[in-house]
């Protein structure tokens, strides 16, 4: 862990200390009503959550063996070990080991890692298209009333699928004309700086690169059915692990429009995900959107965010473990690899000819 890295934990780590203590002097935690509400939860729903995160990560890694397909043909289920492995890494190490994932594939593949970065970038704005997607078509098909504060949701559903509808014609545009539309961003904001018109130039020609991958209305169909079946598992397990905490009457009556908001609290979190201390900061943005927003008693709603966490998250991390050891991958040697070869590939692309 770099040193910044480290600082930057401790700081959260107090602060998240110091507001526990707070919280605790303040609202005493009810610590025997907290595990009361595993004792009466349903376990049936919860593993079959659990089944809806294990079958996502097999998509994840059909979906990979197609979008590497311009450049290599691979059985479609041969990269699931890459797909587990780079998760859990990502668990225990944090976000600085997104790398692993693409850098585990070029490994197995024999293929440069460049492209195996261009699979990466392109399956996060499924990703990102995706959950926007379903994001904003239940807010919007929800019923009046089932949501606080309905009227906020509402225009962040409609402007989120405004994004999406601009995205996917943007990545269109791209795709089929590419050089234009970076040349046409590199003069546009050339006026303000030379500089700044540059480097948006040259990312959209990289970005350009990426999309190779995805070579006809097929493979972008595809890719995005995929994409949508996946994230719906993921919503249905946020679903049925919360309906399974029956003792509270909001959380086991839980309505899809409702989960969706607990989805998206859980996301933000995760874009700062720091190692062990983002699972806490996870708990706490989804415990705090079901008290806040729902009504939900605090240890009902930590027990149900911690159960959350270690089902769509950590649930991942034994298999992974089993799986490194079969495969005899050290998960912190190959998270610094992967991240000093991201590096790598940064300053070769920036003293490329052009650059």
């Amino acid at each position: 862990m770099k040193k910044n890295q480290l600082i930057l934990g401790s700081v959260v780590l107090v602060v998240l200390v110091g507001l526990a203590l707070y919280a605790q002097h303040r609202h005493p935690f009810d610590f025997h009503a907290f595990g009361e509400q595993f004792k009466r939860a349903d376990w049936v729903k919860i593993a079959a959550a659990a089944g809806c995160i294990y079958l996502g990560y097999v998509i994840r890694a059909v979906r990979w063996a197609l979008l590497l397909r311009p450049n290599k043909k691979v059985p479609l289920f041969s990269l699931l070990g890459t797909q587990v492995i780079g998760f859990t890494a990502v668990a225990l190490i944090g976000r600085v080991a997104d790398l692993v994932r693409p850098y585990l594939v070029a490994k197995k593949t024999g293929l440069p890692l460049s492209t195996q970065v261009a699979v990466y970038i392109v399956e996060r704005l499924f990703d990102l298209g995706s959950t926007a997607l379903i994001f904003s078509s239940v807010i919007a098909l929800a019923p009046k009333g089932s949501l606080p504060h309905q009227e906020v949701f509402n225009r962040v559903s409609f402007w989120g699928l405004a994004g999406t509808a601009v995205g996917v014609i943007f990545l269109f545009a791209v795709r089929l004309s590419g050089d234009a539309v970076a040349g046409a961003l590199q003069w546009s904001f050339g006026v303000f700086s030379k500089k700044l018109g540059a480097a948006i130039g040259d990312k959209v020609r990289t970005f350009r690169t990426g999309l190779d991958t995805l070579r006809s209305f097929s493979d972008f169909a595809v890719t995005l059915v995929l994409s949508l079946g996946m994230w719906g598992l993921i919503t249905m397990a946020y679903l049925e692990t919360a309906r399974a905490f029956v003792a509270s009457p909001q959380l086991g009556s839980m309505t899809l429009p409702q989960v969706m908001v607990l989805l998206g609290s859980s996301g933000v979190a995760s874009l700062f995900q720091l190692p062990v201390l983002g699972w806490f900061t996870q708990i706490g943005a989804v415990e705090e959107t079901l008290r806040n927003l729902y009504g939900v008693a605090p240890e009902q709603a930590m027990a149900c965010a911690a159960t959350l966490l270690a089902v769509t998250f950590l649930c991942i991390v034994p298999v992974g473990l089993i799986w490194a050891q079969f495969e005899h991958v050290s998960l912190r040697k190959v998270a610094a690899e992967s991240e000093q070869a991201g590096e790598a590939l940064i300053e070769a692309e920036g003293a490329s000819p052009g650059n």
